[in-house]
């Protein structure tokens, strides 16, 4: 065996941080691709998952990688497809009615249902870390939307709980992607977690695209403009974005992971700020930053590595 190039590693983890960086900053512009579209919430989802689903099928065909899969996995691909369907039907219209900035800061609660379904399910304990995280998140969202809650417009209180509801449908998705994933492996160890997410968001786009139907919402994608937006929020935020996150987060501290990814919604609302001409007070400045840093020390665990994913 040949001894280890001196600074690899630190060169593996310096291409690590960037990747995660690239992959979350992706990320924070979906929201304002949405935006962009212009179509309906429910019809930008579909097309966002449709356009992922195809990528994500080239990609593992194009590599090589695909396989069979048992009924059994099929059918468990069935759950993250019902419950990511949920969170964008959800979050999109939360954009719409908030804003890209804080609906995506809002769809960012899902660290604190990933943890209550750890208690339920998992039988994980809930510490004074997550319930120190959760009171300087209501601080901060106190502080953003203002102490005079009953003021605000009631399609804005209501663009809140969706964004909220968001939250609740994505912790629902991460855990079955998780199961569906330790299913398909106990299956066969070879198949790709692109393969499973390819699938997933398929999957979703069949839940949307009934959803679609039943609004009596139009599919027709109106220009170039429109197209183009739910191509880059396709192929850039969804597909390419967590080929890079997973890929990356292998090598990397869970303490960095969870604090590069703040800067999803850190990202969204500075482009609701500069490019959609949000009005923002010092207050909420400050509320924003409260709200992450209690995101983060939620989503704090330890200092250790997370286990590679493929992708």
């Amino acid at each position: 065996m040949s001894a280890p190039t001196p600074g690899a590693g630190s060169s593996a983890d310096t291409r690590a941080l960037l990747a995660m960086l690239a992959g979350a900053a992706l990320i924070g512009t979906n929201a304002l691709m949405v935006r962009a579209s212009q179509v309906p919430p429910t019809i930008s989802a579909f097309w966002r998952m449709l356009f992922a689903g195809l990528f994500l099928c080239l990609l593992v065909g194009l590599r090589g990688q695909w396989r069979a899969l048992p009924r059994r996995v099929w059918v468990w691909c069935l759950l993250p497809a019902v419950a990511f369907a949920a969170d964008l039907w959800l979050w999109h219209r939360s954009i719409l009615l908030v804003g890209p900035g804080l609906a995506t800061l809002l769809g960012n609660a899902q660290v604190f249902f990933m943890a209550l379904a750890g208690a339920l399910l998992f039988g994980e304990r809930v510490g004074p870390r997550f319930l120190l995280g959760l009171a300087l998140t209501i601080v901060g969202l106190w502080l953003l939307l203002g102490q005079g809650w009953s003021s605000l417009p009631q399609e804005y209180r209501w663009g809140v709980w969706l964004g909220l509801a968001t939250g609740l449908c994505y912790a629902v998705y991460n855990v079955s992607l998780r199961t569906t994933q330790r299913r398909a492996a106990d299956a066969d160890s070879q198949i790709e977690v692109a393969q499973i997410l390819a699938l997933a968001s398929l999957g979703s786009a069949g839940v949307l695209a009934v959803a679609g139907v039943a609004e009596g919402a139009s599919f027709v994608i109106p220009g170039v403009r429109s197209l183009l937006a739910l191509l880059a929020l396709a192929v850039f935020g969804h597909g390419l974005a967590w080929i890079l996150i997973s890929k990356a987060m292998g090598r990397l501290p869970i303490a960095l992971v969870g604090l590069l990814l703040l800067l999803q919604p850190v990202i969204a609302f500075l482009l609701d700020v500069v490019l959609l001409d949000r009005a923002t007070m010092p207050r909420e400045w400050v509320g924003l930053a409260v709200s992450l840093a209690g995101i983060f020390v939620s989503g704090l665990k330890g200092r250790e590595r997370l286990p590679a994913q493929p992708a």
